[in-house]
């Protein structure tokens, strides 16, 4: 592969750029970066609001999801719904207390996103939306393979 130090080291960086921005929403509002992460994820993706969607799309330990989980349960930023079909099924909501809270990670998720297509043009950003796609179509097809 070509320079795969670089690659890994450059998503590595972006990650801990992210984190790094997040940790000063968690230091405003005493959470920890697990908690915060899957309060930003619940905002984007309010579909996927099992502790198993975001386990799974988050990559995150059931253990690690659960105890965050429930710490944000205990501050009153998030609340469990049953399913109305399935009992066993518990959906995760975001509560009106959390507002501040999902303002702060918005305005984190805003900003790092800015910085990541600084200059940018609008055909490169285009450019790059079409090469991500072929990356995770590549990655997509490779696990299927696998399984």
């Amino acid at each position: 592969m070509r320079n795969a130090t670089e690659f890994w080291q450059g998503l590595r960086g972006m990650l801990k750029l992210y984190e790094k921005m997040l940790k000063r929403v968690c230091m405003a509002h005493d959470l920890a970066v697990t908690e915060a992460d899957i309060l930003g994820f619940l905002k984007n993706n309010p579909e996927k609001d099992t502790a198993a969607d975001i386990s799974e799309l988050k990559m995150l330990s059931k253990g690690a999801v659960s105890k965050a989980v429930d710490s944000l349960i205990g501050k009153g930023l998030l609340s469990r719904e049953p399913d109305k079909q399935d009992r066993r099924r518990i959906h995760l909501k975001i509560t009106p207390e959390a507002a501040p809270v999902i303002e702060d990670i918005t305005k984190v998720q805003n900003d790092y996103w800015n910085i990541m297509f600084e200059g940018f043009s609008e055909e490169e950003y285009r450019t790059y939306e079409k090469l991500r796609s072929r990356h995770f179509e590549n990655v997509r097809r490779a696990e299927e393979r696998r399984r």
